[in-house]
């Protein structure tokens, strides 16, 4: 696929791989990678996963439609300079490359487009429901008009997609265990995934306040069930984020049994065939998000950590000092950061220089902070 950019002469090319039975009317699997370009896991997840379903694909295993994006933003992997890599921001504009996508609701609810759809619906027919919907949304996307390089990327994305039976977004956090963010209506159905992804949290929220991408598409569902109480609205689609460690866990055979643990959801759900694997160690449960504690820097300084990932805190324990750089107290005083909420470490930071307002760590309890309302993410 071929993005035209914002500059004269400049284009971005995005490579989709569809692979299985040219079937519409057998599932479909959405997964993709690097959507944040500087998280550089998942790249190396689907570079083996793609040749296992392409292997399962030639033996006639594939019981399902997978399309693949493994890498899914071009524009973000072009943000060099002078020599770093940036690719969390899209540098014109300044937008977290997963933050405000689609908001398919408001989309299809514009124009008093909820009364047309209802117009269409049965009260007692799923599958005729779940069709008008999807050509609902199938028809807004055909309409929508990008104005740049970044909104016709996300077009080209979305388009394939809203009508997926499964959404796998991955990424990594900076220093972390591995975990998952989904929303609540798809736990505990959803367990099998956060145990081959070995995840050490599964965070729940049904909207986290930043538009991200695999909240929308469940969202939809959830929102119409909810705006049709009366009409058969199928159950919200399989959609997560998978959070595979931090920056510096690019590793090719870790990677590789990422992969293989990925392939094994797929074949216990049914969307591969072959030989069974045994289940692996269960996972915890979920957690809210909501009771997940960002813990952030409110000066700068450098990071002297006193704990690891997995370790176990307490509220007002110390998990690090911040050394003073400037001032009558520079390189001599420091500053602790303190825990606000019992739990255990998910995530540190790889670098250790901070600005005030940078996540020095975040602690996974299990009871909602007060704090934690609204917006839950990182920006």
């Amino acid at each position: 696929m071929s993005i035209l950019g914002d500059s004269p002469g400049t284009c971005y090319h995005l490579t989709r791989l569809e692979i299985g039975p040219d079937d519409p009317a057998l599932p479909k699997i959405f997964i993709q990678a690097g959507l944040h370009a500087g998280e550089q896991p998942g790249m190396m997840i689907l570079h083996h996963l793609l040749a296992m379903i392409d292997a399962a694909d030639q033996s006639g295993l594939l019981n399902a439609r997978f399309v693949i994006f493994p890498m899914v933003n071009p524009i973000g992997m072009g943000q060099v300079g002078l020599h770093h890599h940036q690719g969390r921001y899209d540098l014109s504009s300044g937008v977290n490359f997963n933050r405000g996508w689609f908001d398919l609701f408001a989309m299809l609810a514009y124009n008093d487009g909820l009364a047309k759809i209802a117009s269409a619906l049965s009260p007692d027919d799923t599958a005729h429901n779940t069709s008008v919907i999807r050509q609902a949304v199938a028809a807004k996307l055909e309409a929508y008009q990008p104005v740049k390089a970044l909104d016709r990327q996300r077009l080209h994305v979305a388009r394939e997609a809203f009508d997926s039976d499964i959404v796998l977004d991955l990424h990594c956090d900076d220093a972390a265990l591995s975990h998952i963010f989904i929303v609540p209506q798809l736990m505990p159905g959803a367990q099998d995934l956060s145990d081959w992804v070995g995840a050490a949290a599964t965070l729940t929220a049904e909207d986290s306040g930043g538009g991200s991408f695999d909240e929308i598409w469940p969202g939809l569902w959830i929102r119409m069930a909810r705006h049709f109480p009366d009409h058969a609205i199928a159950p919200p689609p399989l959609a997560a984020t998978l959070e595979y460690r931090g920056y510096c866990d690019v590793d090719d055979q870790m990677n590789q049994q990422d992969a293989e643990n990925l392939l094994a959801f797929l074949k216990g759900r049914g969307y591969v065939s072959g030989e069974a694997v045994a289940m692996p160690v269960q996972s915890p449960l979920p957690l809210p998000l909501s009771a997940t504690d960002v813990v952030i820097a409110d000066r700068p300084g450098l990071l002297a950590y006193h704990v690891e990932l997995g370790d176990v805190v307490a509220a007002g324990d110390v998990l690090a000092d911040l050394i003073i750089l400037d001032g009558p107290a520079a390189f001599v005083e420091r500053h602790p950061v303190r825990a606000g909420t019992d739990g255990f470490i998910l995530s540190l930071r790889c670098l250790k220089y901070v600005w005030p307002g940078d996540t020095v760590a975040k602690v996974v309890g299990n009871k909602p902070l007060a704090h934690r309302t609204g917006y839950l993410l990182e920006m």
